[in-house]
């Protein structure tokens, strides 16, 4: 996420923690899980979270290598999400990279940079959960983005899978942290996506 802590909090009208470990990048490796920023209804902070969705009830955290994203359509029914359908969270944005098949195999693509016409940040919906490691007892927090069919502009950028992450109009961010049926964010959000070839 490229932007600075400032521009944030004004945002999200939340606070970095002391000894905040926000830094802005241009571009993060979801499979490192690294600490993403994330944000809470309950607290008047920013918690960061790692990036894959470990279960309360996973015996280690191997499961967090296939909980980046979370379908909308199964998220009552994977194990590994629906105990925490309950955990909302929305996750800040600047834009999302995407790649584009230029053949039937994937050997050719093109990299997209997908950002929204008029919002320089954006928030994806977000699930969070709260894992103990049974060997060391330390306590780990973490999340996955919410992901539904694309729309019509990402169904040509990601034309292999036709998925895209759930992002929440800035007025339905309240509704979503408060528990508003999760079934109700599932239509792709029609607003001017914008695919920037990389």
């Amino acid at each position: 996420m490229s932007t600075d802590a400032q521009t944030l909090e004004n945002r999200y009208q939340k606070k970095m923690p002391i000894g905040s470990e926000f830094v802005s990048k241009v571009s993060i490796n979801a499979f490192e899980h690294p600490k993403v920023v994330t944000v809470l209804k309950q607290t008047s902070h920013f918690e960061f979270f790692e990036w894959g969705l470990i279960p309360a009830w996973a015996k280690d955290s191997e499961i967090q290598k296939s909980t980046l994203n979370a379908r909308m359509e199964t998220l009552q029914s994977k194990p590994a999400f629906k105990y925490s359908i309950s955990n909302r969270c929305l996750i800040p944005a600047t834009g999302f990279y995407e790649w584009q098949w230029l053949d039937e195999k994937g050997k050719n693509k093109q990299k997209f940079l997908v950002q929204i016409e008029n919002h320089s940040i954006f928030s994806f919906a977000g699930i969070y959960s709260q894992w103990i490691d049974k060997t060391t007892g330390e306590i780990r927090n973490t999340c996955s983005i919410i992901t539904t069919q694309a729309n019509a502009v990402m169904s040509k950028i990601h034309n292999t899978k036709q998925r895209m992450p759930v992002i929440i109009d800035s007025k339905d961010e309240h509704d979503w942290l408060n528990g508003v049926d999760f079934q109700h964010f599932s239509f792709p959000y029609q607003v001017e996506l914008i695919g920037i070839p990389i």
